[in-house]
Parts: C-alpha cells; sequence; structure tokens
C-alpha cells in the first residue's frame, strides 16, 4: 500500500515543483515594486480593446485616458468619446484653402487692383486674420462637440459657438430605444454614421452625428443598457 503520508516524498515532490517554477520565473529577479504595478485582468482585457486610444484627437475613443467633462460623477466612468468623423472636415478645410490662397488673385481683381499697393497689403491681412477666425471657430466646433457614454448616462455636448454651448444627459436606464442611420455611398465606404436614442427624459431624442463605427457605438449602448437593468433586478445600483 503505498503511502500517501510520506514527508519526505512530499518534501521531495514540493522542491520539484519550486524548481520547476523557477525555471519558468526566476523569482530572485522579480522586484516587489513591479510586480505592484502590474495591472489587473480586467484593466488588462479594457486597454486591449480595439478603439481604446491616447490620442485626444480621436474621433473614437474606447475608454479613453485623461478625459474629464463637466458635471460628471465621481466614481464614473467613461466608455465612449466620439466626434465627426474628420472625413467631414474636408468641407470646411476646402473653403479655408479658397480663402487663403485668395489674397493671391487681388492684383487681377478690378475692384481692388485700383487700390495703392500698401492698401491691398493690408487688405491681404485682414483677409488672412478673417481665414484664420474661420479655421479656428472651424476646429473649436469640430473638436468640443462631442458624445459622451459613461456606464450611468449618455451626454451630448453641442459646441455653438466660443460663447455658447448646449449639454443634453440622459441615465443609461432611460433609452428605449437605439436606431443606426448610414445613408449614402461616403457614410458605408469609411463607415459613420447616426446614432438616434430615443429616451424617457426629458429630452426624448438624442442624436449622435456622422459618428464613426455606428454599429459598435449601439452595441455598446445596448450592453450598458442590460447591464442597469441586471444591476436593478440584483439591487446593486450605484
Amino acid at each position: 500500500m503505498p503511502d500517501i503520508f510520506d514527508s519526505n516524498k512530499n518534501s521531495l515532490n514540493l522542491a520539484k515543483s519550486d524548481s520547476e517554477i523557477s525555471k519558468v520565473i526566476p523569482l530572485k529577479n522579480v522586484r516587489l515594486d513591479k510586480i505592484k504595478s502590474l495591472k489587473t485582468p480586467e484593466d488588462m482585457d479594457r486597454h486591449s480593446l480595439p478603439g481604446h486610444t491616447h490620442n485626444p484627437l480621436a474621433a473614437f475613443g474606447y475608454y479613453p485616458d485623461s478625459v474629464k467633462f463637466i458635471n460628471e460623477d465621481p466614481g464614473e466612468k467613461i466608455v465612449l468619446i466620439l466626434r465627426k468623423h474628420p472625413i467631414t472636415n474636408l468641407s470646411w478645410i476646402g473653403i479655408a484653402f479658397l480663402m487663403f490662397i485668395t489674397p493671391a488673385f487681388f492684383s487681377v481683381l478690378s475692384p481692388i487692383s485700383v487700390l495703392p499697393g500698401e492698401f491691398q497689403i493690408v487688405l491681404a491681412l485682414v483677409w488672412y486674420l478673417i481665414t484664420s477666425a474661420f479655421i479656428l471657430e472651424e476646429f473649436l466646433s469640430w473638436f468640443f462637440h462631442v458624445n459622451i457614454v459613461t456606464d450611468e448616462r449618455i451626454v451630448e455636448v453641442d459646441f455653438i459657438n466660443l460663447l455658447y454651448r448646449e449639454i443634453t444627459d440622459a441615465n443609461i436606464d432611460q433609452i428605449q430605444d437605439v436606431t443606426v442611420e448610414v445613408s449614402g455611398g461616403p457614410r458605408t465606404f469609411f463607415r459613420f454614421g447616426d446614432v438616434i436614442i430615443q429616451t424617457a427624459a426629458q429630452v426624448p431624442k438624442i442624436t449622435f452625428e456622422a459618428v464613426p463605427n455606428p454599429d459598435t457605438v449601439a452595441r455598446v449602448l445596448r450592453d450598458l443598457r442590460i447591464e442597469e437593468e441586471q444591476e436593478k433586478l440584483e439591487g446593486r445600483i450605484r
């Protein structure tokens, strides 16, 4: 009958297992501070997901880093930050380009060509200031017009101009229906469209306009809504 509780045998097996582990992970070379700095499995999965970005100019950010917004609740996590697809900027970029090269033709334009050279230079400088202001305003309108999805709510920030903005939000559990609209060749080819969210909040409809990967956005909203309903059933509402 084998002696299961043989202490000598157990110590040999333990020594063997320790030696095998030391071949895989040389513990003497592992510093304690590096072990503490390792990310949890949850963090590793989150940062390995497609779409996770450190780029502050990204139009689609999944769990973005170092992003805050007005009226953010303590402990609230941003899941998505969305802007209009960059290709939507081509229209105003084209206008800005035409405005930029217009002063080169001042000398051949009959109303301006009769002016003295000094006046033409001043006029060109004023024109470039107007062009710069146009470019700045259009860029800020794109950059600050954002749609935010957190683990608790959805937020739409309408940046009208430097002096006026409008913020609309609704809780995740107030979402009733999510519709994706992708129409036209450019939207289909570049994979962007509108995500229309029907809510039970004071504002019945919130629209994420021309955002990249609208199907992915709708799926994330659906998963968050299911998770919120599950928390209600389990009594884990924060």
